[in-house]
């Protein structure tokens, strides 16, 4: 661990995915931090718009310093407290990893990501079946090879990496979601024979602790349905 020492504030609200991020960072990096909840249902305050005039969750108070947005904020701790998650950049391996995580990342937010809340709000079979086919295409086409050698994180890892951190609270809502009826259990049938690399890393991924620690499975699908019905 480093022997940096920085006081440490994060501004975040436990419901949200982007926050989720960064709370998935520092339970992997085991650093003290204080927390102050924001509320997102309510127009954000005059104080928390001096902190981010973005009024947006996470951000990240590093003694008088603020960072903003949840994948800078989450780079910053790896970057600031060196570990597992990602190699410096001096290491000898250190650049060619990070581009390889920095594009698993976009792959997975840009190729399937993007899929998931259209299809919660589709209301028929008819909107819900290209949806589906949509995102498990793209799971087979772009993610499946790059998990090949998953062990089982990214990379051959056995601790989570980069890569879990900046999709793993993206990965837990698509697998526990069915659940509550907001993606069909069948994209994760279809998934788990077409994509079984796939499969497997993201079920480590969701039942890893520093990715379930601050999740509300109930109160998260309870609240995204809420927001689908108004």
């Amino acid at each position: 661990m480093a022997t940096v020492t920085l006081k440490l504030r994060l501004y975040t609200n436990h419901g949200c995915p982007w926050a989720h991020r960064a709370h998935i960072a520092l339970s992997e990096l085991n650093v003290p931090f204080e927390e102050e909840i924001i509320d997102l249902k309510v127009p954000r305050t005059a104080e928390y718009l001096q902190v981010n005039p973005r009024g947006l969750v996470p951000s990240l108070r590093v003694d008088d310093q603020i960072i903003t947005e949840s994948a800078v904020v989450s780079a910053f701790l790896a970057d600031a407290f060196p570990s597992h998650l990602v190699p410096a950049s001096s290491d000898p391996n250190g650049p060619l990893t990070r581009a390889r995580i920095a594009f698993f990342v976009d792959t997975y937010m840009s190729k399937v990501n993007g899929s998931l809340f259209p299809l919660i709000k589709a209301t028929t079979d008819e909107e819900r079946s290209p949806l589906i086919q949509k995102t498990v295409d793209a799971v087979v086409k772009e993610l499946e090879p790059l998990l090949a050698n998953a062990g089982p994180f990214f990379d051959g890892s056995d601790k989570l990496t980069l890569a879990e951190v900046l999709t793993g609270s993206f990965v837990i809502r698509l697998w526990t979601w069915p659940k509550y009826g907001l993606v069909p259990q069948s994209i994760i049938d279809e998934l788990s024979v077409k994509a079984p690399n796939f499969s497997r890393w993201a079920e480590a991924v969701a039942k890893h602790p520093s990715v379930n620690g601050i999740f509300d499975e109930e109160g998260t699908a309870r609240a995204t349905k809420q927001r689908l019905a108004k």
